[in-house]
């Protein structure tokens, strides 16, 4: 990990007056004096699955201890302090996929989660005017229908009248399937011929939400079938003829993936980012008050509040396995605690193959297990800054004034979708981008309580960067030197930006590995590609969140429905659980 903190010298002169803000309204417990022996339940890792897997055991009744390797719970949606004064939401950075029926269930509201919903959603600037007139600067997107059909006119009358009829099919393909993301996938085992009648009958639910999954316009069927299997290229050259839009719509379909919108199957990614939800308005985003460790902590206050216990600064080592079930953990200080069950939100590869002991397993299982990719594209920059960022395109109008651009997600480098995919070759050979994807969002814009009056944050979440270099390592040297090529792109765009920066966290793929515990720096616990999901995510042989060992359980992101859907594996795994513990 690199911090470089410029400025940070003369920080308390820069803002004598600001008090420093604590990272969690609640503390959990360090002290190894206070773990029992035995729980009916143990989790492993704090991550906000975890967490969520907890609060639905301990409401049920059962006594749930979790344990979190790091200083702090939360996992990837953690609100950290790392440069005095600016609180980064380090890892996840928005909300929206965080099912409503959790938040209800938990009552997170209640436990502190207080959400800003964003809107417009979508800025794109130009470097050089553009459009039809040659003068169009930006490419705005948002709730307001007629705003959008106003801004995409810029650049073409007819994609701005076929962006209705896209939005439209989209909603509709999302409005069929959202019910396979709440529901258990169809565990292929038990519908073969080998399986008993109970086995079968217990799939009937999971089939029945399958079927009705199945869009029901036929012109929607093609449309469905084609989003999952083709490149988002194709798609969107059949609805729209304009580059910014194309590129800025293509940027869903490879966020966090190392893929291309050229890449077959790219669409899928595309569907799975407009799946949100926030206080009722479908494919809303927000940002979380405090920070997305406020996410986490909620959910913490919920589970705790019922009678669980989270303990943090303390490791996993190992899952005690015993006559093929799982019987407790140990900790890396050799510490012993028993439980009936082990609920792991780890990824699969730490789970299966790092914690258990070895030939734990079957050997086919295993051997699928180590054939998951989790490559990652992925460097994360926080960056706090003095000053809002002023963009050639949109000139602020007051300083300091925030404008709506500035609530969005900016999309920097997208002016067109063959930059994108040039970005990715670049990580295919081994380099990282010279020209990359950058998504910058500016959660202060909204969020008063993150940095001090007048100051902002701003989350770089950028690609490609591969994970392993062609020529040497990810080191304090390489790590700024993309640092510093992002900066000079974004300076390109908002000429004053590294001037006015007071400090920066640089997470690359080995970064986010080695902090967030998240294998290959795979943000999504494992690639999203069509093979590793529904009935084949992690594996298909235990893609009912189950394993070969009783009572050991996978209730991280690397079950269904996948990353980015926050809270669906933590609750359907408990659930599971919970079957087998009565």
């Amino acid at each position: 990990m690199t911090i470089s903190l410029n400025m940070i010298v003369n920080f308390r002169k820069l803002f004598p007056s600001f008090r420093k803000i604590s990272q969690c309204s609640r503390t959990f417990s360090n002290v190894k004096n206070d773990l029992k022996t035995e729980y009916d339940a143990i989790v492993v890792g704090a991550g906000h699955n975890g967490l969520v897997t907890a609060a639905y055991l301990q409401k049920s009744g059962k006594n749930v201890c979790v344990l979190e390797r790091r200083h702090v719970i939360g996992g990837a949606a953690v609100t950290e302090e790392i440069v005095p004064g600016f609180k980064f939401s380090r890892a996840s950075y928005v909300l929206s996929l965080l099912r409503p029926q959790i938040i209800t269930d938990l009552e997170l509201k209640k436990y502190g989660l207080k959400v800003y919903l964003r809107d417009p959603n979508s800025y794109t600037p130009l470097i050089k005017p553009g459009g039809l007139d040659g003068k169009a600067r930006s490419l705005l997107l948002g709730r307001d229908g007629e705003e959008n059909v106003r801004q995409i006119a810029q650049f073409s009358k007819k994609d701005a009248e076929m962006f209705v009829k896209y939005e439209h099919m989209l909603e509709r393909i999302v409005a069929a399937i959202e019910p396979l993301l709440d529901s258990n996938p169809v565990y292929l085992p038990h519908v073969l011929a080998s399986a008993t009648f109970k086995e079968k009958l217990s799939q009937l639910p999971s089939l029945k939400s399958l079927l009705q999954s199945v869009p029901s316009e036929e012109n929607d069927v093609s449309a469905f079938t084609e989003l999952m299997t083709a490149p988002t290229t194709k798609i969107l050259d059949k609805w729209f003829e304009s580059e910014p839009l194309k590129a800025t719509l293509a940027t869903d379909s490879v966020i966090g993936a190392m893929i291309s919108p050229k890449t077959p199957g790219s669409g899928y990614v595309l569907l799975h980012h407009v799946m949100g939800e926030l206080e009722g308005i479908k494919g809303a985003w927000g940002y979380v008050e405090g920070g997305m460790g406020s996410v986490s902590q909620a959910i913490a206050n919920c589970a705790t509040d019922h009678g669980a216990s989270v303990f943090t600064n303390t490791p996993v080592s190992s899952i005690i396995v015993e006559n093929n079930e799982a019987r407790g953990v140990v900790l890396e200080d050799g510490t012993e605690i028993k439980a009936k069950a082990v609920l792991s939100n780890a990824t699969p590869k730490v789970t299966f193959l790092d914690l258990l002991p070895q030939g734990s397993l079957p050997q086919d299982v295993e051997l699928d297990l180590r054939s998951i990719s989790y490559e990652s594209p992925v460097t994360k920059i926080n960056v706090a800054v003095k000053e809002l960022p002023n963009f050639l395109a949109d000139p602020n109008k007051q300083k300091g004034e925030v404008m709506p651009h500035h609530r969005a997600t900016i999309h920097l480098n997208c002016e067109h979708s063959d930059l994108i995919h040039d970005g990715y070759l670049d990580a295919q050979r081994g380099t990282f981008s010279k020209s990359p994807m950058i998504e910058m969002v500016i959660p202060s814009s909204l969020d008063p309580t993150i940095a001090p009056p007048g100051s902002h944050v701003c989350l770089l979440f950028t690609q490609y960067t591969p994970y392993q270099l062609r020529d040497g390592q990810w080191d304090d040297a390489t790590r700024n030197l993309y640092a510093d090529t992002v900066f000079d792109i974004i300076e390109s765009y908002a000429p004053g930006f590294k001037d006015s920066v007071v400090g920066r966290d640089i997470l690359t793929p080995p970064d986010i590995e080695k902090i967030f515990g998240l294998t290959g720096g795979n943000i999504f616990h494992g690639s999203m590609s069509l093979d590793q999901l529904y009935t084949s995510r992690p594996i298909t042989k235990l893609s009912n969140y189950k394993c070969p060992i009783k009572g050991l359980y996978l209730c991280g992101s690397g079950a269904h429905p996948g990353g980015g859907v926050m809270g669906v594996p933590g609750r359907q795994a408990a659930q599971v659980a919970l079957k087998d513990l009565k």
